[in-house]
């Protein structure tokens, strides 16, 4: 039987750090898990894109998955990324995802030949068949290559541990739609970053971020207006001012873009693992400017 746990409010996506000579930096994501615990964020979700997820191998994502949790020490809910190009590699995943004490997993589809409808589903409900987490179905056709309509995650929730969507094409119609085909209890969570208020507004429970990296106060300050104080005013007050950081971070990669705001904050992460690179010097200027604003 699948666990019942509900994930709310901010949800915290970690970047993972890499030493100097390529390998994971697994203290310096202890401290940057703590960190964003620390913060206030409702939830924990390694090994997302901001995580680098498909630029490592089984051993270091066990690393970071196990790390994780450990940091996080029960404090609050860890949703760990455990997609693959496999059915039987994500799986693997879920499986240690679970053995190790995540509070839930996320699985994007991905794959090199384009998928029908009924091999994600499938391949949704072996993996479902095969821990007892509950499953966020993440659909983001810009880094995954595939997209799920509406209709087709109503379906993918039939399956009794697919409890959850994350919707990060950028489009608020197909929240709408989602709430329509699946019912108006759906649980589906805003991925988009530069959509967060209006992902409120028709209804997310919470929003899966990166940005809790670098202005954790703020994206909760959102939530709490717009969510718990139903202030539409000053929901829109703090989100026009966050605004600019939510549309450079998904512009220019959340990896480059999160590794160069931690670093201009005060803490260094090391490099990128090839084949990406460095945000651009004249990016990590305009990248300066918007944090200088938002400290001001």
């Amino acid at each position: 039987m699948a666990r019942n746990v509900p994930l709310r409010g901010i949800i915290g996506y970690t970047i993972t750090p890499f030493r100097l000579d390529g390998n994971v930096d697994l203290d310096l994501l202890r401290t940057l898990t703590g960190r964003m615990v620390a913060s206030g964020v409702h939830a924990i979700a390694p090994l997302g894109s901001t995580g680098s997820l498909p630029y490592l191998n089984d051993e270091e994502r066990e690393a970071v998955a196990e790390t994780t949790v450990k940091a996080v020490a029960g404090r609050v809910p860890v949703m760990v990324g455990v997609s693959s190009l496999t059915t039987e590699r994500t799986v693997h995943h879920a499986r240690f995802a679970e053995r190790v004490g995540a509070d839930a997993v996320m699985i994007i589809p991905m794959s090199y030949w384009k998928l029908t409808e009924e091999e994600i589903f499938r391949h949704f409900d072996t993996v479902a068949r095969a821990t007892s987490l509950p499953i966020m179905a993440y659909n983001n056709p810009a880094t995954g290559g595939l997209d799920m309509t509406p209709e087709f995650l109503a379906r993918l929730l039939e399956i009794p541990n697919v409890t959850m969507v994350k919707e990060s094409t950028g489009d608020i119609g197909r929240m709408h739609r989602l709430r329509q085909v699946a019912g108006e209890e759906v649980a589906f969570y805003n991925g988009s970053n530069p959509l967060a208020l209006a992902a409120f507004a028709a209804g997310a429970r919470g929003w899966c971020t990166a940005a809790a990296h670098l202005i954790p106060g703020l994206t909760l300050e959102l939530y709490r207006a717009v969510v718990e104080k139903a202030d539409l005013a000053a929901a829109r007050r703090v989100f026009q001012k966050q605004l600019p950081l939510l549309q450079f971070i998904v512009k220019g990669g959340l990896p480059r873009t999160v590794a160069a705001g931690l670093e201009l904050l005060g803490t260094e992460v090391g490099p990128l693992r090839a084949p990406l690179l460095p945000l651009p010097e004249s990016e990590v200027e305009a990248l300066r400017r918007i944090l200088t604003t938002l400290e001001a």
